[in-house]
């Protein structure tokens, strides 16, 4: 957004104001007529303060010959009205660049999630893994559990066929009439 604002303000400033943006390769790099009234400002123009910056990523406009004409026009001396200009310009870049170092870019934003994606599929497969096992686990713990369940029904049948063998060996009759 406030690079399309930044365009914008070129724009205005190429076609308003007069100033050629020669040192940039825009289109007002080449010789454009201009109006004899304009022609005098782009000769006498000052520097516009940090088109590009440095390693020519950012745009960041300060029209800094309007700012001076204004103060000037209020009656700050023109030494004056440049040295609060530059030192506005400067705070203006310094506040920006903080700005700019406070926030992350896409690519790392894009690199920080894609680790991230990455750490959560391992977490995951972790997670599958430790389930896996551990399901293994208990349906081991419940095969012994029903084999030992089958033991001590077999031990259990077969300690009530020699207790009933006994009963009835010793008490015929009367098993066999309480069973009638």
């Amino acid at each position: 957004m406030a690079a399309a604002a930044a365009c914008k303000r070129v724009g205005q400033l190429g076609t308003n104001s007069g100033f050629g943006l020669s040192g940039f390769g825009g289109p007002a790099a080449s010789k454009v007529a201009v109006s004899p009234s304009l022609e005098y400002r782009h000769l006498d123009c000052r520097l516009i303060s940090q088109l590009v910056k440095s390693n020519g990523k950012r745009l960041f406009l300060v029209d800094t010959l309007a700012l001076v004409r204004r103060l000037e026009g209020q009656g700050v001396p023109s030494k004056h009205a440049e040295a609060i200009t530059a030192a506005i310009t400067e705070v203006l870049n310094d506040s920006l660049e903080n700005v700019s170092n406070s926030f992350v870019s896409k690519g790392e934003m894009q690199k920080t999630e894609m680790i991230q994606e990455s750490n959560l599929s391992k977490f995951k497969s972790e997670i599958q893994s430790a389930q896996g096992h551990h399901f293994s686990l208990l349906q081991h713990e419940t095969e012994k559990l029903r084999n030992d369940i089958e033991k001590m029904r077999s031990e259990l049948r077969s300690d009530l066929r020699s207790y009933c063998t006994v009963v009835f060996c010793l008490f015929p009759c009367q098993y066999v009439f309480a069973f009638s």
